[in-house]
C-alpha cells in the first residue's frame, strides 16, 4: 500500500484473539471464526483453555479440531488484491494421523536412511503448529518410533562414530548437524507429552528408557543433555513414590552435575525440579549428598541466579537438611549456614520458609557450640530476629522463634542482637 493510504478493515475478516487479519480462517463448532494459529494457540498451550474464547463454551476432543474457512479466505484475498495489500499464500492443508503412520511405517525395519529421512519429516511436521504437534503424539507408534531412534543411536557415541557413518549422515541429513538421537528428543520434548503418554514410554520399556536418559547426559553435547534432563523432569513428575525410590545413583549424579556445570538456564532449572522431586523418597536424599548436591546448590546461591532458580535450590536444600549427611555438608561449607540464612529475606515466601526449615534442621539435630556460634557470627540468629519483625508467614515465624527459644541461653548476650530486637527475644 501507499505510505500515508489508510484503509479500513472489514471487522469480520479479523481474528478475535489477535485482532489481525486471517491468514487462514477456520470455523469451531461454536460457529465463531478464528485465525487458525492463533486458536491452535489457546486450545493447545493449556488444559484450561479447552473452550471456545468468544462463546465460552466447552469443547469436547472432537470439537476442537477446526473447519477451514474457504469462503471468508476468499473473500480476504479479492480484498486484498482489491485494495492493493499483499496477498496470503494460501495455507498448506494440516497434517493428518495417516501421514504420520505412513511414515512410521516405512522407517520400520527399513535402513537408516529411511528411518532418518522419516524422523525429519516428522520433526518437520511437528515444528509447523500445535496441532501438528497433537496429531504426532496422538498417531500410534510415533513417539514410540521417536523413542526407538534415541535408545538405538544414543548407544554409540558421536566420538567412536566411524568417518563412513559421520559421512553417511551428513548425506542423509545436509540440513542438520545433529545427531539423530538429538533431533528425536528435541522432538519428543517439543511434543510435551501427556501423563498417559510418558507412562507408556517408562512401562512399554520397562525403565530402559531412563537408561538412555542417562547415557545421553553423560555426553558432551549441551543440547542434548538439556533435551535429556527436560524429558527427565517430565518422567520424574508422573513416576509413582516406589519407582522414584528405585532411582539410581548415578541418576542423581548427572542431575546434579548439570547444574553445576550450568549447562543452560532452562537444564539447571530443569534438574532442580528433578532433585527437588526425588529428594523425598527412600534414600534419594543420601544419593544426592554423595554426588555433592548440597555444594553446587551453594554455590549456585552465592552466584546471584534467578529467582526461580534460587527458589528450587533452597527447596532442594531444605529436603538434604533431612539427613545428617546433607547437614554435615552444609555446617562444613565456609558459606553454607550465611548464604540460606541470606536467601531466608530475599526471594520469595516459600524460600523464606525453607531456609528457615533448613536452619531449624542444622540447629535441631546438629547443636555443637561450634555450629551454634557460626550461627551467630554468620548472621544468622539476626536474620532469624528479623524474621520475627516482619510479615513471613505464620510457619516460618513459629520455625524461627522456636529455634531462637532452644538456644536462647547460648545467643542472648550477644552483642550483636540490637536493642530494639531483645524486646522481642524469647526469654531463657
Amino acid at each position: 500500500m501507499e505510505e500515508g493510504s489508510s484503509v479500513e478493515v472489514p471487522p469480520y475478516f479479523l481474528c478475535p484473539i489477535s485482532l489481525e487479519i486471517m491468514r487462514d480462517p477456520v470455523t469451531l463448532a461454536t460457529g465463531i471464526t478464528y485465525d487458525r494459529a492463533s486458536i491452535e494457540r489457546w486450545l493447545f498451550d493449556a488444559a484450561h483453555h479447552a473452550t471456545c474464547p468468544v462463546t465460552q463454551r466447552k469443547l469436547a476432543p472432537e470439537d476442537r479440531d477446526a473447519t477451514p474457512n474457504h469462503t471468508l479466505r476468499r473473500l480476504i484475498q479479492a480484498w486484498c488484491a482489491m485494495h492493493e495489500v499483499e496477498r496470503f499464500p494460501t495455507p498448506r492443508a494440516p497434517v493428518d494421523a495417516c501421514r504420520v503412520a505412513t511414515l512410521v511405517d516405512e522407517a520400520r525395519g527399513a535402513g537408516r536412511r529411511q528411518e532418518l529421512a522419516a524422523l525429519r519429516e516428522i520433526k518437520a511436521i511437528a515444528a509447523e503448529s500445535d496441532r501438528n504437534k497433537r496429531c504426532v503424539e496422538a498417531t500410534p507408534g510415533a513417539v514410540d518410533f521417536l523413542v526407538s531412534v534415541v535408545r538405538h543411536h544414543c548407544t554409540t557415541s558421536s566420538a567412536s562414530r566411524s568417518a563412513e557413518d559421520l559421512f553417511e549422515l551428513t548425506l542423509d541429513s545436509p540440513t542438520s548437524t545433529s545427531p539423530p538421537e538429538e533431533d528425536a528428543l528435541s522432538v519428543i520434548y517439543s511434543l510435551k507429552p501427556s501423563k498417559k503418554s510418558l507412562l507408556r514410554i517408562l512401562e512399554r520399556n520397562n525403565g530402559a528408557f531412563l537408561d538412555t536418559l542417562l547415557h545421553v547426559l553423560r555426553r558432551p553435547s549441551y543440547r542434548s543433555r538439556t533435551y535429556a534432563v527436560l524429558l527427565l523432569k517430565a518422567m520424574v513428575s508422573v513416576m509413582e513414590p516406589a519407582r522414584l525410590m528405585a532411582v539410581r545413583p548415578d541418576v542423581v549424579q548427572e542431575v546434579v552435575r548439570v547444574v553445576s556445570d550450568r549447562v543452560s538456564a532452562k537444564a539447571v532449572k530443569a534438574a532442580l525440579h528433578v532433585l527437588c522431586r526425588l529428594c523425598p523418597w527412600g534414600r534419594n536424599r543420601v544419593k544426592a549428598v554423595e554426588a555433592g548436591a548440597m555444594t553446587v546448590l551453594v554455590e549456585l546461591l552465592l552466584d546471584e541466579g534467578s529467582r526461580h532458580s534460587a527458589e528450587l535450590a533452597m527447596v532442594a536444600i531444605d529436603h538434604l537438611c533431612g539427613c545428617a549427611e546433607g547437614r554435615s555438608d552444609l555446617v562444613a561449607h565456609p558459606a553454607g549456614l550465611a548464604v540460606v540464612s541470606k536467601k531466608a529475606m530475599r526471594v520469595s515466601p516459600a524460600t523464606t520458609e525453607s531456609a528457615v526449615r533448613a536452619l531449624h534442621a542444622v540447629a535441631k539435630h546438629s547443636p555443637t557450640p561450634a555450629v551454634l556460634q557460626e550461627m551467630l557470627a554468620v548472621g544468622v540468629v539476626a536474620k532469624l530476629l528479623l524474621l520475627l519483625q516482619v510479615d513471613s508467614g505464620e510457619r516460618a515465624r513459629a520455625k524461627a522463634k522456636e529455634l531462637l527459644t532452644t538456644h536462647a541461653r547460648v545467643w542472648k548476650n550477644s552483642p550483636c542482637l540490637q536493642a530494639h530486637l531483645k524486646a522481642h527475644y524469647p526469654s531463657s
